[in-house]
């Protein structure tokens, strides 16, 4: 399977370079598990979503820090038929839930957000989960809609769309789950969303 996200960094402020600078700093852990490649539009992160998921948590954490009004784009994508297998991608996850039912996955999600790291950032999030292909794939948007509103994080449903907020820790362990636990484990699945940091619009 192959298991990436191409991410781009937006921070409103004329010390742009010092912003996307930290927020890369923050990928160095991560260099030995993940494929990662940087150019002058977005940075690509193909690998296991564990690490995949704690890369883009960290540098999105990193640029928030700052007092700067910052967003992220972020587009995941799991099992796409264009994409060539790659065996840093295997996620045990995605094995473990072809035998469990919705009620079995909903809560495994919510146990994970529960037990995830804080890292004392506060953020906000909108994403849409897209279930590529036929069958019941309304009924995994769905249930991942209810294991949503149960998870700690959610604050409203939006035309297309889910508005998360709270810690970075706690969010982005809601994505992840989001991403690995809804829709068909073998299957194509994206996530597209955004982040944002200290807006000025909140205050």
């Amino acid at each position: 399977m192959f298991i990436g996200a191409q991410v781009s960094l937006y921070p409103m402020t004329s010390q742009f370079v010092e912003v996307i600078t930290a927020g890369l700093d923050a990928l160095t852990p991560y260099k030995d598990d993940l494929r990662i490649e940087t150019d002058d539009m977005s940075t690509l992160m193909v690998g296991a979503p564990k690490p995949l998921l704690d890369a883009i948590r960290d540098l999105f954490a990193a640029s928030a820090k700052r007092p700067e009004h910052v967003t992220m784009h972020v587009t995941l994508s799991r099992g796409c038929p264009g994409g060539p297998d790659d065996p840093s991608c295997r996620c045990e996850v995605l094995e473990r839930a072809q035998d469990e039912s919705l009620a079995e996955r909903q809560a495994l999600a919510a146990q994970a957000v529960e037990n995830a790291l804080a890292t004392g950032v506060g953020i906000d999030v909108q994403f849409s989960l897209y279930v590529m292909g036929s069958g019941n794939h309304m009924d995994e948007i769905y249930g991942c809609i209810d294991f949503l509103k149960s998870s700690g994080t959610f604050l409203k449903s939006k035309n297309f769309c889910t508005r998360l907020r709270g810690d970075a820790g706690a969010v982005f362990e809601t994505l992840r789950q989001a991403f690995l636990r809804f829709g068909p484990a073998e299957g194509h699945v994206t996530v597209d969303l955004t982040a944002s940091a200290n807006s000025p619009s909140l205050a």
